[in-house]
């Protein structure tokens, strides 16, 4: 088997989809837009995700409503249920879940990882048992980048040799190198280069070495953006940010840089610091499911006994729908009798706050106030300074942001 490094596809020249509107003097964080198909995208952003095209808990509409312009679909799964064909004969995913903006579909590499169990790497591709009926199937880079194609998303990945950011050794390495021979045959099999911005992804691990070496590789492929994978795993966070860092020190400034999987606020904060456009998580639909509402000093138990006669919004704050019509009170009184409109309610919650959050960061960068945005966002989440995590600081203070 292949183990080195391949030389760079034949690649037309690639759009460039990022346009820069401001960055911060201290810190490496920046403001932008997106230029795609389906109409511009402010970032930094964060992205819900859908992964059988919807997101859990919310409709379409409602996202849109929040101001959502970007969300994910999951190829691995939409290439089994209901399939490309199928999706493409509504008008490819937008029309199929009825979405008039931009769509990022992953490339169902993460499922080397989430479906370990089910599936087999070799040089031509991955091959998995269907976690809904058994039957195998191959999942190569050519096919990822065919179903991407059918699909229609604004954003397509390629297609990597994901591991766990837990493991260490060679095979971390034959992984890394497998991304960069990955990448090329999906360059070469893009049929849609016009409407469809293929994403490199960065691999490595946690070897600051490897991670080198593959940014070296990728950026010489003229690709309109890269992803910063392998991480948020299970690593620590002394390590996580570290791995961040030295990415966005060598990706190109002029094309956005996607950290995939973040989405714990304290981390998205810190990864625009260190440099990160997009992100996305289903951490904000997840945690509504288990009753857990989003506020800026970290979450809400809405379950719990003290919002029984808690007649006051989620947020005060917050321009939602749900904190403008529900009270604690209401959502607690939902959750005890297991009703799921009190997830549905959380959900939309939970991603506005998101949403809005993300705004408040790029509006600090434009307004060249972001510094003093990190450090009164710090403060109003943790308090004490004493609280802070000792990783965050480190990784804001490598940037120039004392929060001292």
């Amino acid at each position: 088997m292949a183990t080195g490094l391949a030389s760079p596809a034949s690649l037309e020249s690639a759009p460039r989809i990022m346009r820069l509107v401001a960055e911060c003097t201290l810190s490496r964080a920046r403001a932008g837009e997106l230029r795609l198909s389906h109409g511009p995208v402010a970032t930094p952003v964060f992205m819900p995700v859908g992964t059988q095209a919807t997101m859990k808990g919310i409709t379409t509409e409602q996202l849109d409503a929040l101001g959502c312009r970007i969300c994910l679909g999951n190829t691995y799964h939409l290439g089994l249920r209901p399939g490309p064909e199928l999706i493409q004969k509504a008008h490819g995913l937008h029309g199929f879940m009825n979405w008039p903006h931009n769509l990022l579909t992953d490339s169902g590499g993460f499922q080397m990882v989430s479906l370990v169990a089910l599936s087999e790497v070799t040089e031509e591709g991955v091959r998995f048992r269907s976690p809904y009926d058994g039957e195998e199937t191959l999942l190569s880079p050519e096919r990822s980048v065919e179903i991407q194609n059918a699909l229609g998303s604004d954003i397509i990945m390629q297609l990597d040799d994901v591991v766990s950011s837990t493991v260490t050794g060679p095979r971390v390495e034959e992984a890394m190198h497998r991304s960069v021979r990955w990448l090329d045959r999906c360059i070469a099999a893009h049929r849609r280069p016009d409407t469809q911005n293929l994403f490199a992804i960065i691999q490595g691990g946690l070897d600051a070495s490897l991670r080198a070496t593959c940014l070296e590789e990728m950026t010489k492929r003229d690709v309109p953006g890269f992803a910063i994978g392998g991480l948020s795993g299970g690593e620590s966070k002394a390590q996580f940010w570290k791995m961040v860092a030295l990415s966005t020190s060598r990706l190109p400034k002029d094309k956005p840089r996607y950290l995939m999987g973040v989405g714990y606020a304290t981390d998205l904060v810190v990864c625009v610091a260190l440099g990160c456009d997009m992100f996305d998580c289903v951490y904000p639909t997840r945690t509504a499911r288990f009753g857990s509402a989003l506020v800026p000093t970290g979450q809400l138990q809405l379950k719990k006994k003290l919002y029984e006669k808690d007649f006051g919004p989620i947020d005060p704050e917050c321009s939602c729908p749900t904190c403008k019509t529900h009270t604690r009170a209401f959502l607690h009184a939902l959750l005890h009798s297991d009703n799921t409109a009190a997830l549905h309610h959380l959900t939309v919650h939970n991603v506005a706050y998101q949403l809005q959050l993300m705004s408040a960061i790029r509006a600090s960068i434009v307004e060249r106030r972001f510094p003093d945005f990190v450090r009164s966002f710090m403060s109003t989440m943790y308090g004490d300074q004493s609280l802070y995590p000792s990783w965050a600081t480190e990784a804001l203070a490598s940037v120039g942001i004392t929060l001292s």
